[in-house]
């Protein structure tokens, strides 16, 4: 078990280390990031949401058509990838990292590995409930993607998209703050409350 864990934690500091060197030229760019996300200061939410907002609203009034609109933004992840390790020395200036800095350069790449690992894991917990469990597999996504569908069919497109972004671009920073944790703390309870209430009902 032991031998098991250290050849799990070697291969996790592999493919941590290996991030770290193909991510090098973002890392002040990954960095920054890392503080808007985590809403390091007050007015980075609202910052990030105008940003989102913006970029929507903009989407809403181009309309688009499917193939353009992933060609332009294939179009800026290739200018992104060319111009961001060429600019950000410049603009930030890579040689004055601190310790801090590259510490939690390593932290954000190390929690990247784990969730592609996390993703990965389930994925193949999927096949294995399907192959194990074929019926349940079966009725689980169909009515899964029955609902999703439903949800599509009653909400816009762009808006849900719009919701999906902003939940997925503002959760770190909610987490990071304590508030999920409240607000599941407190549904938890009510939940408690509500089960409790059932059961000197049914005494």
């Amino acid at each position: 078990m032991a031998e098991g864990d250290n050849n799990s934690a070697y291969q996790l500091a592999a493919e941590t280390a290996s991030l770290e060197e193909q991510l090098q030229g973002w890392g002040e760019v990954i960095l920054m990031t890392d503080k808007i996300l985590r809403w390091e200061r007050a007015w980075f939410p609202l910052a990030l949401m105008s940003v989102v907002s913006f970029s929507f609203l903009m989407i809403y009034y181009l309309d688009p058509s499917v193939l353009s609109g992933v060609s332009c933004f294939v179009m800026f992840l290739c200018l992104a990838d060319y111009l961001v390790p060429a600019l950000a020395p410049r603009i930030f200036g890579s040689n004055k990292w601190t310790t801090e800095q590259q510490q939690r350069f390593h932290e954000i790449c190390s929690n990247l590995v784990k969730s592609r690992r996390r993703i990965v894991g389930w994925w193949k917990r999927l096949f294995t409930i399907k192959e194990e469990k074929p019926k349940m597999y079966f009725m689980t996504m169909l009515c899964s993607l029955a609902v999703v569908a439903w949800i599509g069919q009653q909400v816009h497109n762009l808006f849900l998209t719009y919701l999906i972004v902003s939940f997925l671009l503002l959760f770190p920073g909610l987490n990071q703050h304590g508030i999920i944790t409240k607000y599941v703390g407190m549904a938890k309870r009510e939940i408690n409350k509500l089960l409790k209430h059932k059961e000197k009902k049914n005494e």
